[in-house]
């Protein structure tokens, strides 16, 4: 990583001088195929010929090539000495013309970490798959560029690949010819893109799987639009690949977003590659969007998983309009298309698709990851200080995405529907194939809606935190409310002991509704449930609102403060609304709301103001009623949470005992073969230890035991083993068995990891080395091993591996990539054994290694203070259980 960084400063002055006409780059990937020929790592052949402009005759710049050889350089006709003006990922550029033209002749290597152009060869058949993943900046690995989003540009794409593959990329193929050198192979020349970005060009080359189809759509002129639509994935793959749910939903979503944003598709045609080893969900590139392959389900998924897929492919179709056709200037306006493509991807799914609950999933999976992220001591305004490279790629966060996209939710509800949309279409006609600011899309906002944009903005985009809303009711004495107000507190993090942790953030103005729920409902409803009788608006503002709407109804059951989920905020209880949770949370018949409380239950239990215990009971009593399947899968991970690292460790065996106790019965309770009974038995497999736990694993797993309905597909046979191999119930034996039922890439990936949880110093010791100390292991099989490794249940195995860690990292910070470097910081911080200890060796190593890089101090702080809550909400379990 050394030298590879590139600051907001620099990247202001190379566009203060320069500007991009066109990039030709031709790639030959014929190397892709065969044995390694040597030492060093595989290369292709990448020329890049560029033209572009330069404001000041003379002056000097550079373009971005991280390369193991650069063989010629040549601008403006002369032949530069490649040693001279290469330093490994910049090319010095000396006395510009007013109109340049670069050409960089290189040798770029094949990647294995998901960085650049990876290379991935298919255990089952040995053929070789190839895709380009670029952002933040990664293109420059693959060739010569000015990597930095406002220097956009048309790009020309040359592919030769082996004749029989499949080459995609942004724009549409316009012919392929044979290479002539009389082996098989073709290049694959395609028409220009329009300008775009660096970090969204891209390349798919391989024998995928692809399936076509077509989207139509009559312009209101009567003239037709249409788009050729493409779906692929490995051959390997192909029998479990679903194409028509993808085209359908790809359809449904071009439909939605042509009706809200009237400006059309502008990138021709759109192939979706569903790719291995994948580092992150999806990639924006326009015409050629790319997904982790593992959203082709090898087995039954419950349909939580169908709709977290529909999310993503809207989250990036939304991107081709907030991202590739509207572009931000910098890292630091991010938000400006991942924001809004969070937001626009549940907006659209509700609006146009099957999943017409998709809020319920917002409200309860990504607001969680929002307030989390919120509470770190690295939390940043939705609009973040971006200063380089290093800390763009961590910004990629929860920050980011749910809380910019929560945010975008209550501004709809602040500004108005329609004025928001017709917002988004001055700003897409106004700045296509542009780059912008936060004050460009303000300034449209201002005037669709009439009101003031950076009031709103300096409130909710440029600071940081959660604001936490409680209500507060006074009664008359024939039990009706005289008064009832919505508390507002800073966002202090209440999980420090006597709050003594200063505030951060501010208090925001707030537009919310508050539900009053009593638990006998009118007439048709189900006996007993808690209904809402009584609702009302109101716009909170400063630290106390009285709620007007609500005076004089009968006293509630559960007064709940933002019902319906409108603002972004944490919510806390009144006393006797917590009572009635514990008694009756299931009882509460509508679904969003039941989600809201579930989700501030966890919140309480986080901050350590709700022992975990409580909430495991919550669990046991009342999540097999909990009729969302997405909520039940969230409701179960917290469950996790609470057991693994919320628990007090001395009552934690008792604890587990009895959520798989229960885990299990809801198992057997759940109807034959539907989603929640596939849930309740992956949670159960999670959470079994006992005896006669595992027992039942192994009988479901040899057929011995069997419960009705429940499909034992290969999917589940692994997650199964993989708990008895961590409890030393399955050895290396077992694990080759099932390796040899599903010897392909998904089941090298599950051997990996399998074998690196059994419970064996041997194993951990192998474990450890293959990631840290080598880096032979690609990025998939770093985090399957990095999974293995980190059991909950074998704290005395790893405990010898904190000190190595604060040893090692910076090391791994220096040596390897910085995808790798970020998951094995993350990965392998020691908090399955953490105590008062580790948290003390973390902050010893944060106080000894001030000159750090920022990114590496981030991502151990981060982990320091999750360690830190955890043994915080430890001690307030202890304290219930005393």
């Amino acid at each position: 990583m050394p030298g590879e960084n590139l600051t907001r400063d620099e990247a202001r002055e190379r566009a203060r001088l320069l500007s991009v006409d066109a990039y030709d780059v031709a790639l030959d990937l014929r190397s892709a195929v065969g044995a390694d020929t040597g030492p060093g790592p595989r290369t292709f052949r990448s020329t890049t010929t560029v033209r572009f402009r330069c404001a000041e005759p003379g002056a000097a710049s550079f373009a971005d090539l991280v390369a193991p050889e650069v063989v010629a350089v040549r601008l403006n006709g002369r032949e530069l000495d490649p040693t001279a003006v290469f330093d490994g990922s910049r090319i010095a550029l000396e006395g510009l013309a007013g109109e340049n033209e670069l050409v960089v002749d290189a040798r770029c290597a094949y990647s294995r970490t998901g960085e650049g152009l990876h290379r991935f060869v298919d255990p089952e058949d040995g053929e070789v798959y190839l895709y380009t993943q670029y952002e933040p900046a990664d293109a420059r690995r693959v060739f010569a560029n000015f990597e930095q989003p406002d220097l956009k540009a048309p790009f020309t794409f040359s592919v030769t690949a082996p004749g029989s593959w499949t080459v995609l990329s942004n724009g549409t193929a316009a012919g392929a010819e044979p290479s002539g050198d009389g082996d098989g192979a073709a290049t694959t020349r395609f028409t220009p893109t329009l300008p775009i970005s660096t970090y969204i060009t891209a390349v798919v080359a391989g024998p995928y799987h692809y399936v076509s189809d077509r989207y139509r759509r009559t312009r209101p002129d009567g003239s037709v639009l249409e788009i050729p639509l493409g779906a692929l994935c490995r051959k390997g793959l192909a029998k479990h690949f679903d194409a028509d749910d993808i085209f359908t939903i790809t359809k449904q979503g071009l439909d939605f977003f042509h009706d809200h944003f009237d400006y059309p598709y502008p990138f021709g045609k759109y192939d979706q590659a569903f790719v291995p080893e994948y580092n992150i969900g999806a990639m924006e590139n326009p015409g050629c969007v790319t997904f982790r392959e593992e959203f082709v389900f090898r087995g039954k998924v419950t349909q939580a998983s169908y709709e977290q897929r529909a999310t993503v492919i809207l989250h990036e179709m939304a991107h081709m309009w907030f991202g590739d056709l509207v572009t931000m200037e910098w890292w630091d306006d991010l938000w400006l298309k991942e924001s809004f493509a969070d937001f626009m991807g549940a907006f659209a799914l509700v609006g146009s698709t099957r999943f017409t609950d998709g809020w319920i999933t917002f409200a309860n999976r990504r607001k969680s990851w929002a307030y989390r992220a919120d509470q770190l001591p690295s939390t940043h305004p939705v609009t973040a200080d971006i200063r380089d490279l290093e800390d763009a790629k961590l910004n990629f966060d929860g920050i980011t995405y749910a809380k910019g996209a929560s945010v975008l939710k209550q501004l709809v509800a602040y500004a108005g529907q329609d004025a928001f949309l017709e917002g988004a279409r001055r700003y897409f006609k106004r700045h296509a194939y542009g780059n912008t600011r936060l004050a460009d899309l303000l300034s449209v906002l201002t005037e669709t809606s009439g009101r003031d944009m950076a009031e709103w903005s300096r409130a909710w985009l440029e600071t940081a935190g959660v604001n936490v809303l409680t209500p507060q009711a006074v009664y008359d004495a024939e039990g009706h409310i005289t008064e009832l107000a919505v508390l507002q507190e800073a966002g202090a993090d209440s999980a420090v002991p006597d709050d003594a942790a200063p505030p951060r953030g501010t208090l925001r103005p707030h537009r919310v509704a508050v539900g009053l729920y009593r638990k006998d409902g009118p007439r048709g409803e189900r006996p007993g449930a808690l209904v809402r009788y009584a609702r009302a608006e109101v716009d909170v503002d400063g630290p106390r609102t009285v709620v007007t709407g609500l005076t004089g109804a009968e006293r509630p059951d559960l007064i709940l403060v933002n019902d319906e989920d409108l603002t972004y905020a944490k919510v806390r209880f009144d006393e006797v609304s917590l009572d009635t949770l514990r008694e009756r949370l299931g009882e509460l018949s509508d679904p969003l709301a039941r989600a809201l409380c579930w989700s501030a239950l966890w919140n309480l239990t986080r901050d350590g103001l709700m022992p975990a215990r409580d909430y495991l009971a919550l669990v046991e009593r009342f999540a097999g009623a909990e009729s969302d399947i997405g909520v039940l899968q969230m409701v179960q991970a917290w469950a996790l949470s609470a057991l693994h690292h919320y628990s007090a460790p001395e009552r934690r065996t008792a604890a587990g005992s009895r959520i798989a106790e229960s885990a299990l019965r809801e198992l057997r309770l759940a109807e034959p073969g539907s989603g929640h009974q596939l849930a309740w038995a992956r949670f159960f497999s999670q959470v079994a230890s006992e005896d006669t736990e595992l027992r039942m694993l192994r009988g479901l797993l040899d057929g011995s035991a069997r419960i009705d309905g429940l499909d034992v597909d290969q999917e589940l046979r692994w997650m199964f083993l993989a708990s008895l191999a961590a409890q030393g119930e399955a050895e290396e034996k077992a694990i080759a068995a099932e390796l040899s039922r599903d010897d392909t890439a998904s089941g090298r990936r599950h051997q990996v990891r399998l074998l690196a949880a059994r419970p064996s110093a041997a194993v951990k010791a192998e474990a450890w080395a293959a990631v840290v100390d080598s880096d032979r292991l690609s990025n998939a099989l770093v985090e399957a091993t990095i999974a293995g490794f980190d059991q909950e249940n074998q704290g005395e195995l790893l405990a010898p591996y904190a000190p190595r860690y604060f040893e090692a990292i910076e090391r791994v910070w220096q040596e390897r990539s910085i995808e790798i470097a970020m998951a094995i910081v993350r990965g392998l911080f020691p908090a399955t054994r953490g105590d008062a200890t580790t948290l003390a060796a973390a902050d010893a190593w944060l106080t000894g290694h001030p000159e750090a890089p920022s990114a590496l101090r981030r991502l151990v702080l981060e982990a320091r203070d999750d360690l830190a809550r955890t043994l915080r909400g430890q001690e307030c379990d202890a304290r219930a259980a005393g």
